[in-house]
């Protein structure tokens, strides 16, 4: 897939890119930037939490179709991340995608909305940026809830 050999020649190491189980349609993305700017960059300082993993699921008619995307760890609260880490932005929706995006682009506009939308950590408070993972076969429902001492 080109999207793979794209972001394997990017400069700037913004985002990495795994496979699951060597699926092209199925990656796991280490989103390494978010603005220096920002609280969620603070927070991800202060808790040594040196990514943003996220999940990409392509349909069979990709770049015609968007991936779905959502965040495995650590959990986000507000902004564009809802529960169970799913991603809600119009880009990522039949209306609001075209194929001409790259997979590059769209990690660069959600870096740029967990800003704009005040992306911050879960349970309210620093601590959970750390160990907090999303399962991808559990439902909300089957989610522990349990929050960080």
């Amino acid at each position: 897939m080109k999207e793979l050999q794209d972001i394997a020649r990017l400069s700037d190491r913004f985002i990495s890119v795994e496979l699951v189980d060597e699926s092209l349609f199925d990656w796991n993305v280490k989103l390494h930037q978010v603005d220096k700017d920002s609280v969620l960059w603070q927070d991800m300082k202060e808790t040594n939490t040196e990514f943003i993993l996220l999940n990409l699921t392509f349909p069979d008619n990709f770049p015609f179709s968007p991936p779905f995307m959502r965040v495995l760890s650590p959990r986000l609260e507000n902004g564009y991340v809802l529960d169970g880490g799913a991603i809600c932005m119009e880009l990522l929706t039949p209306r609001g995608w075209s194929s001409a995006y790259t997979v590059e682009a769209v990690m660069r506009q959600f870096a740029a909305s967990l800003v704009k939308g005040q992306t911050s950590p879960g349970a309210g408070n620093q601590t959970a940026l750390e160990g907090q993972f999303f399962t991808p076969h559990l439902s909300l429902q089957s989610q522990p809830q349990t929050q960080l001492a």
